[in-house]
């Protein structure tokens, strides 16, 4: 297998000029929502772990373990949709930003 390396050069120098554009905000907001919905994840996890045992018994056995990996993926991402923790605006929010300053230094 042989590698291009002039095709490095060809790529272009900075983000389209658009990078937010209708069609991509909505992947936009998909993707800030999905990143909510892990980091949301991630503190029930870590909040089931901390204690010791599980959310609804000792959580001793894998088939209960499992559904209450499954029910928490879920309720992230229920509460994520709904609007969650405000992470996904916040992210939105850093990004239109920086894409206004951005077109206003060119």
């Amino acid at each position: 297998m042989t590698t291009d390396v002039t095709a490095i050069s060809r790529l272009p120098n900075r983000w389209p000029e658009t990078p937010y554009a209708p069609d991509n905000s909505i992947k936009v907001k998909d993707a800030a929502s999905q990143f909510e919905a892990l980091l949301i994840g991630q503190l029930l996890k870590t909040a089931r772990e901390a204690g010791g045992s599980g959310w609804l018994g000792t959580g001793e056995d894998h088939a209960g373990e499992t559904a209450l990996e499954l029910a928490e993926q879920h309720f992230a991402q229920v509460m994520a949709a709904q609007g969650g923790l405000g992470l996904a605006r916040l992210v939105l929010t850093g990004l239109q930003t920086a894409e206004k300053a951005a077109s206003t230094r060119e």
